[in-house]
């Protein structure tokens, strides 16, 4: 049943972006993101829905030039830079021909990420993007909820077969970072929905089914044991407090719930939280260490860094201090400075750095119009997103992980949009004030 409903979506989705590649970008960041079709056990699971979203979407832009923009923006600049770092750091590799196919995979991610940004325009195209986003990981969410309520905080939850955030940490760390855009679609769910869904269901209960949504994700979160997402929601708790126009109000909400919560979670939950404290004991904590004592070693010999293929026995035992334990990096920072050098890490982080400085320009451009409260809600909310990804991702390898850079493509999207109001405006007081003064003169 699961095959037939995937597989019917992809065939309409397919269809509706030949005439409208707009529509093809969704259904890519849907499959990229959520991968649906492995949610399956039959003829579904093996169907290169991906590679047809894509061909399909081309396709929908050679048909349709007009609905199709170069995104601009210093982000996007930034990234285009860091691609052509990482060509020459993968063709000076210690390992060549695997970190040129982790190479080609990344390219992939890169370019849809560009196509995606070219078809996204309006506010209606913007919402929706957020929508298949938050969607695409709140099932997995409330499922995780679900699952954790049910087995006392035993249960865990794992994230779509075959992606990068299969394993229950990647997928706390992913969950987590749609909370803040779960917040904002409640505060607009009466402009973010459609009319049609708005008026059958009520504005006021689409806000609770989307609460609903946010407090069975955040038990998944914390139901999945990941200590690196507990301390990414405490990031993000302390940036919405410190941001919150009613801070005494949250305070007394977070002082009541988290003694609840707390008490609720299992015995193994607060001895493995405690790990925190006492990481010289705990086996994981130090692997990770080793990794990353490795990444620095590396970058410090190797200005371009080791190439995409690091977790290997041969450069573990050039560089790290127990060749013996051969670990992924576990952490965006020191995965990319062991594959790039310090070069691509600043690239890396410029990157991400221009973004989060974006989104706040918006805040500050658009916060004195009441028709762009939309706008700065979002900007704030994907700013704190950007804090969650930047804490979790610190302990996993995320890197090249394709859910961040598409709210890279939602900021870059959302400031052109900002400022072009912000020019009609001008120009419209610009022609008015013309207007009287010619008035004035006669």
């Amino acid at each position: 049943m699961r095959d037939l409903a995937v597989t019917m979506i992809m065939v309409i989705g397919l269809l509706a972006a030949v005439r409208r590649p707009y529509y093809g970008a969704l259904l890519w960041v849907w499959v990229s993101v959520m991968n649906p079709h492995r949610l399956g056990w039959g003829f579904a699971y093996e169907q290169p829905f991906a590679q047809l979203a894509v061909v399909f979407t081309l396709l929908g832009m050679l048909l349709h030039s007009k609905d199709v923009r170069w995104p601009g923006g210093s982000p996007f600049y930034t990234l285009i830079v860091l691609v052509l770092w990482m060509g020459l750091t993968t063709f000076t590799a210690i390992l060549i021909e695997p970190s040129l196919e982790r190479y080609l995979f990344v390219l992939k991610i890169i370019f849809m990420t560009f196509i995606v940004a070219m078809v996204v325009r309006t506010r209606e195209e913007i919402i929706n993007l957020v929508l298949v986003l938050v969607m695409s990981i709140g099932y997995f969410g409330v499922k995780g909820g679900i699952f954790t309520l049910r087995g006392g905080g035993s249960e865990r939850v794992w994230g779509p077969p075959g992606s990068v955030i299969e394993g229950n940490n990647e997928l706390a760390v992913a969950i987590i970072m749609i909370l803040p855009l779960l917040y904002f679609l409640a505060q607009e769910a009466h402009g973010a929905f459609p009319k049609a869904i708005a008026s059958r269901i009520g504005v006021k209960w689409l806000k609770r089914g989307l609460y609903a949504v946010m407090a069975l994700c955040a038990v998944s979160a914390l139901g999945s044991q990941s200590r690196g997402a507990l301390l990414a929601t405490a990031s993000m708790v302390l940036v919405l407090w410190w941001r919150s126009e009613k801070k005494l109000g949250l305070t007394i909400a977070l002082v009541l719930a988290i003694p609840l919560v707390l008490a609720f979670m299992p015995k193994s939950w607060h001895s493995r939280m405690q790990t925190i404290e006492t990481y010289e004991e705990d086996r994981s904590a130090m692997g990770r260490i080793n990794a990353w004592t490795m990444a620095f070693n590396i970058a410090t010999h190797r200005p371009t860094g080791a190439g995409f293929a690091t977790a290997a026995p041969i450069i573990y035992a050039q560089y790290a201090p127990d060749p013996s334990f051969v670990l992924v990096a576990h952490s965006i920072y020191f995965q990319v400075l062991g594959e790039h050098g310090f070069i691509g890490l600043g690239f890396y982080l410029l990157m991400w750095g221009l973004t989060y400085a974006m989104a706040g320009r918006i805040v500050r451009s658009g916060k004195q119009r009441p028709d762009l409260k939309w706008a700065v809600s979002l900007a704030n909310m994907i700013k704190v997103s950007l804090v969650g990804f930047a804490v979790g991702g610190a302990f996993l390898s995320l890197a090249y992980w394709d859910f961040p850079f598409y709210l890279m493509v939602v900021v870059v999207v959302l400031e052109r949009l900002v400022g072009e109001k912000l020019a009609q405006r001008k120009m419209s007081m610009a022609s008015q004030s013309a207007e009287l003064q010619a008035v004035k003169l006669a």
